[in-house]
């Protein structure tokens, strides 16, 4: 009943704003996200816009002018039932300005794009789409924050400082994450999916920092903050995370998944929660302990995934993972060392 209540307070207050500050949905600007290929279809995602705002930050920017370009990236003017279009593909975007375009498999893989038309634009859009190769041997769904970026989404004060002040040249990501996933990758062979709280608003920044840091590029799965007559602000953490490993692991049903996340947001709930949904579908659990470390209660929900018997690993950062990957599922899992030429 009071989430009702908030819901219909939001979505005046938002209708209001609207009015008082004139954002007229009159620009067509499409915000490209990654999208991705599997062998029944081709999934191509977007958003449209009246107005693209970047975050074009700077060597030797201040807080302020971060946290000015980080604010932008969240006031958005959504442009709502247009018509998209991608060869002979239409779709409507929603009322948050969203569109999904699926076509047709083709057999593609690595990374390619599709031309997007939007109504009242005349030039198209390249979106990005990711089709992993077909002799992938395994997937990797990760986390972002505090898993392979330094966050500190463990604490909201310092989630919101570190977002808001920050730019994509100042975010720093953390480079055994980083030695993880390009060995784990194995040179693109094996594709990396991304999870993460985070909102769609985010996700050319992150693609930004992606790009700044070396981080292993790969489709996201965001979430939606927006307001609508049948959304109120989005869906929790843990449903989202869940749902998109659900998804992700569904649609490349030949391939096993390695799970990384951090222990400040309780994936490791998340990911039990996933061993116990798919079983030996689950290949590896990998956690990063940030800021204070393991408590009371990541140590018990630690100790619930080692008794699953699925490989896990918990430590302050993934120096050593791969090589128990190795170790422990060798099938699958080939070190460094191992790749390189006798």
């Amino acid at each position: 009943m009071i989430k009702r209540l908030l819901h219909r307070l939001a979505l005046r207050t938002e209708r209001v704003a609207d009015r008082v500050f004139h954002r007229p949905a009159t620009g067509r600007e499409i915000d490209p996200y990654i999208g991705y290929a599997t062998r029944d279809q081709i999934i191509v995602r977007g958003r449209v816009l009246s107005e693209l705002r970047g975050d074009d930050g700077m060597d030797g920017q201040s807080k302020w002018d971060n946290f000015h370009r980080m604010f932008l990236l969240f006031f958005t003017d959504e442009v709502a039932n247009t018509t998209v279009r991608c060869a002979n593909t239409e779709a409507q975007t929603d009322e948050e300005g969203y569109f999904t375009l699926v076509l047709p498999a083709d057999g593609r893989d690595g990374w390619s794009s599709e031309d997007v038309f939007v109504e009242g634009r005349a030039e198209p859009v390249p979106c990005p789409v990711f089709a992993p190769r077909s002799d992938a041997r395994f997937l990797v769904i990760s986390d972002i924050d505090d898993t392979m970026m330094e966050t500190g989404a463990y604490s909201l004060l310092r989630n919101l400082y570190t977002t808001f002040t920050g730019s994509s040249r100042t975010r720093r990501a953390f480079a055994d994450a980083i030695a993880l996933t390009t060995c784990l990758s194995d040179d693109g062979r094996n594709p990396i999916f991304y999870v993460s709280s985070s909102p769609w608003n985010l996700h050319g920044f992150l693609r930004q920092v992606f790009d700044n840091t070396g981080i292993v590029p790969g489709p996201m799965f965001l979430r939606d903050l927006g307001l609508s007559e049948t959304q109120f602000i989005t869906e929790g953490h843990g449903n989202h995370k869940g749902a998109s490993i659900d998804h992700i692991l569904s649609v490349y049903p030949d391939l096993p998944a390695v799970l990384l996340g951090d222990t400040g947001q309780h994936d490791a709930q998340i990911y039990h929660a996933a061993i116990e949904r798919h079983g030996d579908r689950i290949a590896a659990v990998g956690l990063r302990a940030p800021g204070p470390g393991m408590d009371a209660l990541d140590l018990r929900d630690r100790d619930r995934l080692l008794e699953t018997r699925t490989p896990t690993f918990a430590g302050p950062s993934f120096d050593g993972f791969a090589e128990q990957l190795a170790l422990a599922r060798p099938d699958l899992f080939l070190t460094d060392m191992e790749r390189k030429p006798t």
